[in-house]
């Protein structure tokens, strides 16, 4: 029996060819590959970077859903559904969107897949998919495996991606997250993460952690670095800042060898922050105090801010430049707030009636960098134009100068090495994705529905 797996692109634009640059390889296809049985012949294909042979023969297709890249995704699950394969669909949105997703495709997996992926691959042998999977228990991490080998012969950057846990407890209004993983963490057990890390390490530059927030147990992460310490390898993750008041875990950090972290800051402002619920953010001396304890500890930051929260202004976003640029961030996102459907911000924008669209992801007006909804004081498309002038200000010379010669940025010189490039591809990529089509504006057909 044939499995093809898919990774879905966001979209292509009219008359343009697949983008044959570097992308990070997409983890949840290894995750899936992992967990399907060894004499089943595993495909896998790139929207991203590659044309999809939908006339090659395969049993079934698996598609894993994000909000930004469902379109798409339903538009190939329609390909293949006319060769009358059938389609399996997973991931946040089909979990977040199940009915939805259950209307294009054979079967949907709702939730984590590592308890149901068997049977779901019993049943398609059997002839006997069903409609929906749901795991009713939160599965152990230690069934954790990626199947790195159908990355093989593709072109990805040299950062190797692992999961050391998943969730996060904080109940941020606008995070898909917290809806997921139901405002859970979990841990994995740390002798699968270390021996996944010796399988890579010495043929990989850095790893990701990409996990949710590498902070969500301090004390079970604290363990984790004390045993990454010995490997001598490069990473970076994503955490919340309230760990960067906890000097303990950022010396264990910098020993690990953690080189950068991306923080959330999302918004200056202590409204906003309330209306999120990220009041934590600035607790215990706020941020001034946690970017003093990183810098002391050379851990580098990838910040993220959001705009069209209730208190923006035109202000707030040269604001928000002025002082990442005065922080000497490694790089920085300046983005529209983005409300996906299953969170408490979308439920709150759409009883207010203020969406522009029911269901933007896959409304044909709605492109990428667009605001889907309209805020309180500013119009959507201003908060568009404003995002993309704070990241022009943000990357032009005199800022990548200055950042690049922050103490802290220059104190490893492998991420000094990689300053410059990386802030000249974001400085080249300012307004790029602007306009860009949710879903292949080549593709001639329609949407099908599965058979019911």
């Amino acid at each position: 029996m044939r499995l093809t797996l898919i990774h879905p692109a966001i979209g292509h634009r009219k008359g343009e060819g697949y983008i044959r640059s570097w992308q990070m390889e997409p983890l949840p296809a290894a995750a899936i590959a992992g967990l399907t049985p060894k004499d089943i012949d595993v495909r896998f294909y790139d929207d991203r970077m590659e044309s999809i042979p939908f006339d090659e023969p395969t049993d079934a297709v698996a598609i894993s859903l994000e909000t930004y890249t469902a379109k798409r995704a339903y538009q190939i699950a329609s390909e293949y559904r006319k060769r009358h394969i059938p389609v399996i669909v997973g991931g946040f949105h089909a979990t977040l969107m199940p009915d939805e997703a259950a209307r294009y495709a054979e079967a949907v997996v709702v939730g984590e897949a590592e308890d149901i992926w068997a049977t779901v691959i019993d049943d398609l042998r059997h002839g006997n998919l069903q409609k929906r999977y749901q795991s009713l228990t939160r599965p152990d991490l230690a069934r954790i495996h990626a199947d790195r080998s159908i990355f093989k012969s593709k072109r990805y950057l040299p950062i190797a991606l692992i999961e050391t846990g998943r969730g996060c407890r904080f109940p941020c209004s606008f995070c898909a997250i917290q809806t997921f993983f139901e405002r859970t963490h979990r841990t994995r057990p740390i002798e699968n993460i270390l021996a996944e890390i010796r399988q890579l390490k010495d043929i990989t530059k850095l790893f990701f952690f990409v996990d949710d927030n590498f902070a969500g147990d301090l004390p079970a992460a604290k363990v984790l670095l004390q045993a990454l310490a010995p490997l001598k390898i490069r990473w970076i993750t994503q955490m919340s800042i309230n760990a960067a008041h906890d000097e303990a875990f950022l010396a264990m950090l910098e020993k690990s060898g953690c080189k950068g972290v991306l923080i959330g800051f999302e918004s200056l402002d202590e409204g906003n922050l309330r209306a999120m619920k990220k009041r934590f953010n600035t607790m215990q001396g706020g941020y001034e105090k946690a970017l003093r304890n990183l810098r002391k500890y050379n851990i580098r930051v990838y910040a993220t801010f959001v705009f069209g929260y209730e208190n923006d202004t035109v202000d707030s976003f040269d604001q928000a430049v002025d002082f990442a640029i005065e922080q000497r961030f490694y790089i920085a996102a300046f983005n529209h707030l983005t409300p996906f459907p299953g969170t408490a911000l979308y439920t709150q924008l759409q009883q207010e009636q203020r969406l522009k669209y029911p269901a933007w992801w896959l409304d044909d007006r709605y492109r990428y960098n667009d605001l889907p909804f309209f805020p309180k004081q500013l119009a959507p498309e201003d908060v568009t134009r404003l995002c993309v002038a704070a990241r022009r200000r943000f990357y032009a010379w005199d800022s990548i100068l200055k950042r690049g010669l922050e103490k802290t940025n220059r104190s490893d010189f492998f991420m000094f090495r990689n300053f410059f490039p990386i802030n000249m591809m974001h400085r080249s990529d300012v307004s790029n994705r602007n306009g860009y089509p949710l879903g292949d504006e080549n593709w001639q057909g329609e949407l099908l529905e599965a058979v019911r």
